[in-house]
């Protein structure tokens, strides 16, 4: 018998549809039946692919006993985070101020009002390692809901008034970004950052510092310090040598952790499309800067695996992927069975000689250096040199391999931020490596955001599925990361029509999720008002809201000189200002945008006549230039009356001699035009590959 989740859209709540726990979605009508009752509502917050969440579900929310307890005294609400995340990051703020640390699943305890009293993440069926079992914690929360009402109360009501107090200032107060701050944040970076292993921070769970990465490249571009491009290259090949990266299908886990002092780094197997997208695009510009053959390679091999894996029919791309599967053998769901291998199954798929060569390069041991025996490929240092014909075997064999094992879910819902990430850096891997299938799957990507997402309404959808819009509004992390591919498609296809869409996006911003002060909020002024309007500008595992948008809004007045998209950007940037030397690696995407606006952000227009092929060597050029966020603009000359190009940065912009001709400028004044690759790539600041 299925609950009231079985017509969500959300695969994560349909994976709870048939719980005998009553789960409601979270709607008005929920709360207003814990008020009729006068119970507590009880909030399970997740996603899709998180493993914990999943043995929740499994000990207790699956157990026909702890589910008629929950449903006599509790109404129950089942939410997925990456569908509302506005709803995630306030109740998490709450769980990460009361107990120091937060995770998921979530759990909270609130009264009818939304306000919430007692919180937790995991809590298992029985009690274990000094934790209360959930059959304790829901018997806890009754007893003092039916006994200590008025204590319950005014703890709900002062957490509430403690997170209402928390409004972000936009630290317009410090200025704007400056070289001198930049300098700053780097010199703060350097202190965290361990030079022999190549991670940041000193814990053991190291996620991917994708924005970090952009930050320091575009840093060095700007500078020419070698102490960021160092950070950078030792982050990516820190990451790359490890099992972080999957070695034989391309793309990147969650995050990697050391169970115990001197094991391997083994990760937590989710691959989420964000990561993907992210280091997709760090990797690429690592080859950019550098011109690196490996850079070159894990950024393919990440897009491949994105187009191959997480693509769905409709052209846009998946959430995720879990980190569970069934083990071929037992059956049984366990985290990583799909990617782990024995000694001996390396021997049945390669044979004795590959077998031993594969052992050895990818650090496979017969103690395993992940459970049971098995182990995570990686590819450690000091193994053995392989040509690189005879790898890309091995890789193709054990790929084939896999693909027979059963394979983990799949998300199959599009999030319309993290496609706008995916959608950047496809159509620039696509524009860089001369692949322009990549170029194609981005365009169609892009489509399906207009088509679906869009629709002609003043607004963008969060979500969709099988090609049907989800029922929740954009938050403003949709609007900014859409608004970034939408601008990186436009510079990559000379299509005037994404800078178009773009603009409506970034106007959005302007209108429904801007403040006062300058500061932004992650939601519209119309949106559902929870107990916190929420607001915040550091990154989580993706770029913030907040800095993303500024970038969008930043790169978009670059392209059409618009002073009130400028002057939005710069007001949101105070914050990077104010965090950035203290904070570096939670700003990260914020410091990046901080660059290009310390840059210019440069503006560079090619025009030519589609046809002639020098047009295209300088808008190759121009893409592969390394100047912080510089924009492209690619077309037919434009006149002044408007009629020709469809850029503005393109407008007067004539040819030298009859010759394609680049133009680069700052706020729209311009060197000397070129119509030389060679001389557009030294006034780009362009390390040629």
């Amino acid at each position: 018998m299925s609950n009231r989740l079985a017509h969500a859209t959300s695969p994560y709540l349909l994976q709870h549809a048939d719980n005998p726990v009553d789960w409601r979605p979270w709607e008005p009508e929920a709360f207003e039946e814990a008020r009729r009752r006068d119970v507590p509502v009880f909030l399970s917050v997740g996603y899709s692919s998180c493993h914990w969440c999943h043995v929740m579900a499994h000990e207790s929310f699956e157990d026909e006993l702890t589910a008629a307890y929950m449903n006599e005294h509790f109404v129950n609400i089942k939410v997925d985070r990456e569908e509302r995340p506005d709803v995630d990051s306030v109740y998490m703020e709450a769980v990460q101020a009361a107990t120091g640390q937060g995770g998921w699943p979530m759990s909270v305890f609130m009264t009818a009002d939304g306000e919430p009293f007692y919180f937790g993440t995991y809590f298992p069926p029985e009690p274990r390692h000094g934790m209360a079992s959930f059959t304790q914690v829901l018997e806890g929360v009754r007893a003092a809901w039916t006994g200590r009402r008025d204590e319950v109360a005014e703890v709900a009501q002062k957490i509430t008034r403690d997170l209402a107090g928390r409004e972000l200032g936009s630290g317009a107060g410090s200025g704007l970004p400056t070289a001198e701050s930049q300098a700053n944040a780097l010199l703060q970076l350097s202190r965290d950052y361990d030079p022999a292993s190549g991670w940041f921070g000193s814990g053991d769970t190291k996620f991917p510092p994708s924005m970090v990465v952009e930050f320091l490249l575009r840093h060095h571009a700007r500078t020419g310090s070698d102490g960021a491009r160092e950070m950078a290259e030792g982050a990516c090949w820190a990451m790359v040598r490890s099992s972080l990266f999957d070695q034989v299908g391309g793309g990147f886990h969650r995050y990697v952790l050391r169970p115990r002092p001197g094991a391997a780094l083994v990760p937590h197997f989710e691959k989420m499309l964000y990561d993907n997208a992210l280091l997709c695009r760090a990797y690429a510009h690592l080859w950019r800067s550098t011109g690196s053959d490996l850079a070159r390679r894990v950024a393919l091999a990440t897009a491949d695996f994105m187009v191959r894996e997480l693509r769905t029919d409709q052209g846009g791309f998946a959430s995720a992927l879990d980190a569970d599967s069934a083990d071929p053998v037992t059956g049984k769901h366990v985290e990583g069975a799909y990617y782990a291998w024995t000694p001996a199954q390396l021997t049945e798929v390669l044979g004795e000689e590959d077998g031993a060569l594969a052992r050895a390069y990818f650090g496979v041991t017969e103690e395993g250096t992940f459970e049971h025996g098995t182990s995570v490929l990686q590819f450690p240092e000091g193994g053995p040199d392989v040509d690189a014909d005879r790898l890309a075997g091995i890789e193709e064999r054990l790929l084939a391999a896999r693909a027979a094992r059963p394979a983990p879910g799949r998300d199959d819902k599009v999030v319309a931020a993290w496609n706008g990430l995916a959608i950047a850096a496809l159509a620039e891997c696509g524009a860089y490596f001369e692949r322009p299938d990549l170029i194609e799957r981005a365009t169609e990507a892009a489509d399906l955001l207009v088509r679906v997402h869009m629709d002609g309404k003043a607004r963008l959808a969060r979500t969709s599925r099988d090609g049907e819009v989800g029922p929740n509004a954009g938050v403003l992390e949709d609007y900014g990361d859409v608004a970034e591919g939408f601008l990186t498609l436009a510079a990559v296809t000379g299509e005037g029509a994404w800078l178009e869409f773009a603009g409506f996006l970034v106007d959005l911003v302007l209108d429904r999720f801007t403040a006062e002060d300058g500061s932004l909020y992650d939601t519209a002024h119309d949106a559902e008002q929870l107990i916190r309007r929420p607001q915040d500008p550091t990154d989580t595992a993706a770029p913030s809201g907040w800095t993303a948008a500024a970038g969008a809004l930043l790169s978009y007045a670059a392209h059409t000189g618009s002073e009130a998209h400028r002057t939005a950007a710069e007001r949101a940037l105070g914050v990077v200002h104010a965090l950035g030397p203290r904070a570096p690696r939670f700003i990260g995407h914020g410091l990046a945008v901080a660059e290009a606006l310390v840059d210019g952000p440069r503006e560079v227009a090619v025009v030519g006549h589609p046809e002639d092929p020098a047009r295209a060597a300088l808008h190759r050029t121009a893409l592969l230039g390394t100047a912080p966020g510089a924009v492209v603009a690619m077309g037919p000359p434009r006149a002044a009356d408007g009629s020709g190009g469809e850029f503005p940065l393109l407008a007067e912009r004539t040819l030298v001699r009859d010759l394609p001709t680049a133009y680069v400028c700052r706020h729209f004044v311009c060197a000397r035009p070129t119509t030389e690759p060679g001389e557009l790539a030294e006034q780009l600041g362009t390390i040629r590959p």
